[in-house]
């Protein structure tokens, strides 16, 4: 009995002193890193959330049967159903941050974004927010949680114009046209307004601005404006519904599609594919192809739905928000790899220091052809300063049957969105009292 209970302390002294509680889950623990996944399977959102999510799920599933998990570290999830309700999101939030291993949060929407914003600091929990959330918090030195890496809706924005710009044969030539942004009414929908105004005074042109009430399904009065006001070119902010709802109406009042160009979350297949070849012409930003080429693509098929462990249907596989969704868990994965390579190879990271990896990320071109990647983004490079790392984007177009690239990669005009930056950052900084950053606290 004296050498069982020797043994037990002897046990539980060794992990404590690894940082262990002396449970059998926290042994089971050990080597996980969590990753909780928000997502809205249910509602009006739901054929563009549910491909989304599934790539981010047999992201993470591949992760574990080709490699092991990271450096041996297994990857674990658990799925939150918050219906794209900003509420809900919280409760998912709440919920999860406190289990073991929790590496980052992907909230899947601005509105659950800017939400939890303020709460990242207290927890600290960094936020990913892939081509999405508050366009400002590409400054790190105001935003030391937030990540909005490959773009926001500023830079998005600025790229549209800039391709309208090559259209019509340079900058000059917008002086005097009418731009208007059918915007989804909400924190994702309002985002790029500041930016079309800047770029409107700028470069000369009208721009008209249409909210439409979520989801989306009542745009007549929206579309009304439209066939009165003639508008040159239209932008589209919309998710879900919004989006094939708005080229139904366009559709219906005569104003041609290829003068419409939507963000990169209203150019997928759930938003064209019933409209067919009534959708033919229009335009949208694009964070990443679709198609099975890639090796990534081909990995997954290969390592999780040969073997029947697939979340959603094979076909789905490499779709444009799918493999948005294997884009993102990408990065949070190899934020976790980035950071071991600091704090130690095969050990679970705690939150802040993936905040670490996901401010050091190092991704060139030979990184991502091994993860898989050729083709499917640009190197990213982010700092402490730099939160966003890229601003590349390119246009594709609906043929009536699938997307294509019809533009080379635009890069959004810096000159431009970082004093909008800056100044949208000093004001957050100045609301919420807060101090920026110094240049020792980014060593940490």
């Amino acid at each position: 009995m004296i050498l069982k209970t020797f043994k037990g302390l002897l046990l539980a002294a060794l992990l404590s002193a690894a940082g262990l509680a002396a449970s059998p889950a926290a042994l089971a623990q050990a080597k996980e890193q969590f990753f909780p996944l928000l997502v809205y399977r249910t509602g009006a959102y739901a054929p563009n959330g549910t491909p989304w999510a599934n790539g981010k799920q047999d992201y993470l599933k591949m992760i574990n049967a080709r490699d092991g998990g990271v450096n041996g570290v297994k990857l674990t999830f658990e799925e939150c159903e918050y219906g794209y309700d900003t509420a809900r999101g919280v409760e998912c939030y709440e919920r999860l941050k406190s289990r073991p291993g929790v590496a980052l949060f992907e909230p899947q929407s601005t509105g659950v974004t800017f939400a939890l914003t303020d709460k990242a600091p207290g927890d600290k929990m960094p936020l990913l927010t892939v081509g999405y959330g508050l366009s400002a918090a590409q400054d790190g030195f105001a935003f030391k949680w937030n990540f909005p890496i490959m773009g926001s809706y500023w830079t998005g924005a600025d790229i549209i114009i800039q391709n309208l710009a090559r259209k019509e044969g340079g900058f000059d030539k917008l002086k005097g046209k009418k731009v208007t942004l059918v915007y989804h009414d909400s924190p994702f929908g309002k985002e790029p307004i500041p930016l079309l105004q800047e770029r409107a005074k700028l470069n000369g042109f009208e721009l008209q601005l249409i909210p439409v009430t979520a989801p989306g399904t009542e745009q007549k009065a929206a579309w009304l404006q439209i066939r009165q006001s003639k508008p040159d070119f239209v932008l589209l902010w919309g998710w879900g519904i919004m989006n094939s709802t708005a080229l139904r109406e366009a559709q219906a009042t005569g104003y041609p599609r290829e003068k419409m160009y939507g963000v990169w979350w209203a150019g997928a297949e759930p938003d064209v594919k019933d409209i067919g070849e009534g959708a033919k012409g229009y335009n949208a930003l694009a964070l990443n192809p679709s198609g099975q080429a890639p090796k990534v693509i081909q990995d997954i098929l290969k390592y999780v739905h040969d073997k029947g462990q697939g979340t959603g249907p094979r076909e789905e596989v490499g779709s444009v928000l799918y493999t948005r969704g294997i884009l993102i868990q990408m990065l949070g994965v190899e934020a976790v790899r980035r950071a071991q390579e600091r704090y130690g190879k095969g050990k679970v990271m705690t939150s802040e220091q993936v905040r670490w990896g996901l401010e050091n990320l190092a991704l060139d071109q030979k990184k991502l052809d091994a993860l898989g990647f050729a083709g499917v983004l640009r190197p990213i490079s982010t700092s402490c300063a730099d939160h966003m790392g890229s601003t590349w984007a390119r246009i594709q177009t609906w043929d009536g049957t699938k997307w294509g690239m019809t533009s080379d990669f635009y890069e959004a005009d810096e000159q431009i969105i970082k004093p909008m930056v800056k100044v949208a950052a000093d004001k957050y900084v100045s609301d919420k009292k807060l101090t920026r950053r110094t240049s020792e606290d980014c060593q940490t």
